[in-house]
């Protein structure tokens, strides 16, 4: 099985962790987000992982090069030379066919991908989102009013709804409806493949789930971890967290490209 890890975001709403090293490199325990995302993957059958990088890659690649990673997951660089959004970037990965997954480089969860895959296979899709419920506390009060008359007054609701869990599994007819070269957005690429017919699957988890790309759900997850690491696989990391000074001067003396 094939993975694209999604790793080239500014991550500017994680500012300041972000400065001065990539998202996908903070850390959450002993070991960044993304030595956890590779290893979720390779322990659910995952054998060949893509990474879109650009900004700050360099340090993603130095570190990764150290890492304690299973010896039979193969690594490939993508480099952006500008953005190209969460779907355009796939459309830069040469050799993608049959079924894969896809995914944020930012994103904490105990999610089953085996599981989710055979959801997505079961259901002959295009594309499969894993989707999430999730709950909003509007701290307001919501008026529904028509015709300039009030007709009710909700103080302080809380809505539910269904999130994008930035997971996802790819067939590869769906590439087919990706533009070359241009920003594009996973949110286009659905409303594509829904005008042309095609069969969008959303996969409903209750899994632990963290989009660690606001520094409120970063706390929560680094929280979460310290007090249930086995829960998400955390053992012992022969690998500190990464450490800024040691990267930044692998990068200052020319990186990897």
């Amino acid at each position: 099985m094939r993975a694209v890890i999604l790793a080239g975001g500014l991550g500017t709403r994680l500012r300041p962790y972000t400065t001065v090293i990539p998202k996908p490199l903070v850390p959450i325990g002993d070991r960044p987000v993304l030595e956890h995302i590779i290893q979720s993957l390779t322990r659910s059958g995952v054998d060949h992982i893509d990474l879109c990088v650009s900004h700050l890659g360099q340090l993603i690649c130095v570190y990764l090069r150290n890492a304690d990673l299973p010896s039979d997951v193969r690594l490939s660089f993508h480099w952006e030379s500008e953005p190209l959004g969460t779907a355009g970037a796939l459309a830069g990965v040469p050799g993608l066919e049959g079924t894969f997954i896809a995914m944020n480089g930012d994103v904490l969860t105990t999610l089953d991908y085996e599981t989710l895959v055979d959801y997505h296979l079961e259901r002959d899709a295009a594309l499969t989102i894993a989707i999430r419920a999730q709950r909003v506390d509007v701290d307001l009060g919501v008026i529904e009013s028509e015709n300039g008359l009030v007709r009710a007054y909700n103080e302080k609701p809380t809505l539910s709804f269904n999130a994008s869990m930035g997971i996802y599994v790819f067939d590869a007819r769906a590439l087919q409806w990706l533009p070359e070269g241009r920003a594009f957005q996973l949110p286009e690429l659905v409303l594509r493949l829904l005008a042309a017919g095609e069969r969008v699957a959303a996969f409903e988890s209750d899994a632990d789930w963290f989009d660690i790309g606001t520094v409120g759900e970063y706390e929560r997850a680094s929280a979460d971890v310290e007090r249930f690491p086995e829960k998400y696989g955390f053992e012992e990391s022969a690998l500190p967290p990464p450490d800024v000074a040691s990267v930044m001067q692998a990068r200052n003396a020319g990186g990897v490209r």
